[in-house]
């Protein structure tokens, strides 16, 4: 598969998944989505590859999904979905059983997190094993198809974040349990990789069996029945009559303009 939204490369048992489009701060269309996809099957199908990183081009990580790019759309409409069943199956392979699947990676995974980390930025990196960030890196979590947040920083946390909608440092999200390490941007990705190559010195069998038996403790707490049966809801609530969940006249949600406003100290008490 020739990639056009992202870049792949393999070297000492370490790949590397480069979101690529950064003219739109790596907003993910299906079709990078798909490339993704394959990227993680080659990994998969590769014996010298032994754990994955997943970063970002250009300074950003994620800044969520594609909701509207000419060749986004373009794309999409030539998957052919008809209306109906169709659609939502779509609708759910590319923000649900996607990122489960690369949850359940039979890999390390590593997401390498700089710039803004946002909506489905935040659900590709917390399908991730382990997140290292930037020190300058800006995450924002909220109420998304592939629902984590509760299981990344704990309920009370998510309950506070999503409820206020607002953008978290990388500090932040290391006290609440979502990061890993932060580290300033020279020491990034030395460090990442550094990481990675230890990583990659233990036995396929010995990764394997840790990463399994650590999914199994989520799943046995109920995380893959959580976020299959978070979906639903999510489904309703964008197609709840009167629902506005998107600013006029713009491809901006209105829970993320609201973070992007905190930003700016013009939100109420700021």
């Amino acid at each position: 598969m020739d990639f056009q939204d992202i870049k792949y490369a393999a070297a000492d048992g370490v790949a590397v998944i480069t979101l690529a489009r950064p003219a739109y701060r790596n907003a993910q269309s299906y079709r990078m989505l798909d490339e993704i996809d394959a990227a993680f099957d080659r990994a998969k199908a590769d014996r010298e590859v032994r754990v994955v990183i997943v970063r970002g081009s250009e300074g950003n990580f994620s800044t969520g999904h594609d909701l509207g790019t000419p060749e986004g759309m373009e794309y999409r409409d030539a998957l052919g979905a008809q209306p109906g069943i169709e659609v939502y199956d779509q609708f759910k392979k590319y923000n649900l059983d996607l990122l489960v699947k690369w949850r359940n990676f039979p890999k390390p995974t590593i997401a390498m997190v700089e710039g803004y980390c946002i909506y489905a930025g935040w659900m590709l990196a917390a399908c991730c094993d382990v997140v290292f960030a930037d020190e300058g890196a800006q995450f924002l979590g909220g109420f998304v198809e592939y629902n984590s947040i509760p299981w990344d920083i704990g309920v009370r946390r998510a309950k506070e974040l999503c409820f206020e909608s607002r953008f978290i440092s990388a500090r932040e999200a290391a006290d609440y349990g979502f990061v890993n390490r932060v580290l300033p941007g020279e020491a990034l990705e030395r460090e990442t990789f550094a990481y990675a190559r230890r990583v990659a010195e233990n036995t396929p069998e010995t990764l394997r069996m840790i990463k399994i038996q650590m999914n199994k403790a989520q799943d046995a707490a109920g995380f893959t029945n959580a976020v299959e049966d978070s979906l639903g809801d999510y489904v309703a609530m964008m197609w709840m009559p009167g629902n506005q969940h998107r600013m006029e006249g713009q491809k901006r949600l209105v829970s993320v303009d609201l973070a992007v406003k905190g930003r700016k100290g013009q939100r109420f008490g700021q």
